[in-house]
């Protein structure tokens, strides 16, 4: 799981970790949180999370709930930490404010830097994963609009 630093952890899912990001504990909005982490939404499990998952009973919401496989993981102490730390931002969007402002924080970014945020298309593409003629071929239908025009931008600073 991933963790983020938060000045008001009492309104999220909160994780208390040892120096090596073992998982002690995980309670959900907390009255006395054990520590400032909110659990983010991020995981990355082993496969046997499959089996887990399998094995999980609907919540009182109907619904299977990813708490509880953190809880399985939790219990059988396989619960890693990994702490989002300085160049990282994590955008809670549970609320219409924070929304508003996670909103804002990406446009104020974008506008700034001139770089999109978690453009894929991007993204491939700094790591080599797309070529620059898949990149121009990606770009071609939204040629006409500033998305498609900033993904040639990025082909051409590597031009």
């Amino acid at each position: 799981v991933f963790g983020y630093w938060v000045n008001d952890p009492e309104r999220y899912g909160v994780a208390e970790f040892d120096k090596k990001g073992n998982v002690l504990s995980i309670e959900e909005k907390p009255k006395v949180p054990k520590s400032n982490y909110a659990v983010v939404g991020l995981y990355f499990y082993p496969n046997k999370v499959i089996k887990v998952a399998k094995e999980l009973k609907p919540s009182a919401r109907g619904e299977l709930e990813i708490t509880d496989v953190n809880r399985k993981f939790l219990k059988d102490n396989e619960l890693k930490l990994q702490a989002l730390g300085r160049g990282f931002a994590w955008l809670d969007t549970g609320t219409h404010d924070s929304l508003s402002e996670a909103g804002t924080f990406i446009e104020v970014i974008e506008k700034r830097q001139g770089l999109k945020i978690a453009c894929l298309e991007d993204i491939a593409f700094r790591q080599g994963w797309i070529t620059v003629e898949k990149m121009r071929e990606l770009a071609q239908p939204m040629i006409k609009n500033q998305y498609g025009q900033y993904l040639l931008k990025v082909v051409s600073e590597f031009m």
